[in-house]
């Protein structure tokens, strides 16, 4: 025998969300779920540079897997996937952070936001989930973002300008995976390519995410790192954002010398057998259910609780 439970308004002795339905028809839990979970955070903002192309690519969002989670009866959460940081909008500023995603415990930090033409290091790359790419630097010190140990890996340094006018290559954005790489020396200023991600295989398939921007240079322009890293420029041309919903950092240098947007995150929540909760896109690989969240939402389980005052029916 089984309840199904209509879409009625209940308002008394419920545990259900205010304003949360659960599909018709859906099986009742009447044990805890155990859940495995990705949570990536959004990656960060390239950095801008003018036409020399020297701006460092965005970091990855941060990247957390975790398996063995016990969601008890009943039990629901609150979603945030956190949105990609803009690029810079010149050579005269950074790009800007991700911003984090959330399941209960689990807090992803947005990708640090790259580095731009920083002179004396005023717009350096950020730190954050995984750091930024340095800028064109003029001086020995380190203009890079770091890595969040456990989410993410530092960004990449760019070479030592001989001088005021000499042009180095932009570093590449933090990856899940590895460190972003360094931008070329002057002569030979290529960008730094992004650091590669990790991929996980929640949704049915291995799937890489997070991979962090490539930084701009002269003449070659970096390609950003496996999992959604965008291209950095040569110049001010060929850029490209990080991939929406994989928590890659953006490309360095776009046109004017604006750095491009990173891509959003993302949040997956498995569990074995049938669908026995509600939230997200749900689909149903071999043996699992998967619920996928491309925005804000909320995951909660079914449950076996009282009913008071409302209609349902017994088939």
């Amino acid at each position: 025998m089984s309840v199904k439970f209509l879409n009625q308004n209940i308002t008394v002795n419920t545990v259900r969300p205010t304003g949360f339905k659960f599909p018709v028809g859906l099986p009742i839990a009447t044990s805890n779920t155990v859940v495995d979970y990705l949570v990536v955070a959004g990656g960060g903002g390239g950095g801008g540079g003018f036409n020399g192309g020297e701006g460092g690519g965005g970091g990855a969002g941060g990247f957390l897997t975790g398996s063995n989670f016990v969601v008890g009866v009943g039990t629901s959460y609150s979603i945030t996937v956190g949105g990609g940081g803009p690029g810079a909008p010149s050579e005269l500023a950074s790009g800007s952070n991700g911003s984090s995603s959330i399941f209960s415990s689990a807090t992803t930090i947005g990708g640090g936001g790259g580095g731009s033409r920083n002179g004396a290091g005023i717009n350096v790359g950020k730190s954050g989930g995984s750091g930024g790419g340095a800028g064109q630097r003029d001086d020995a010190s380190n203009y890079f973002g770091l890595g969040t140990p456990g989410q993410g890996n530092n960004g990449g340094n760019s070479a030592n300008n001989l001088g005021p006018d000499a042009e180095s290559g932009g570093g590449g954005g933090g990856g899940a995976g590895v460190a972003g790489t360094n931008g070329g020396a002057p002569g030979s200023s290529v960008g730094g390519a992004g650091g590669n991600g990790l991929a996980s295989p929640l949704s049915g398939s291995p799937v890489t995410y997070a991979g962090g921007g490539g930084g701009s240079g002269t003449p070659v322009g970096a390609l950003g790192g496996t999992g959604g890293g965008g291209t950095g420029a040569n110049g001010n041309s060929g850029s490209s954002g990080g991939t929406p919903n994989t928590g890659g950092g953006g490309g360095a240098n776009g046109p004017s010398g604006a750095g491009q947007s990173g891509g959003s995150g993302i949040v997956i929540i498995r569990y074995a057998g049938a669908q026995t909760a509600g939230g997200g896109n749900v689909s149903s690989p071999s043996g699992y259910t998967v619920h996928t969240f491309t925005g804000d939402g909320t995951f909660a389980t079914n449950s076996d609780f009282r009913i008071a005052n409302t209609t349902f029916s017994i088939n």
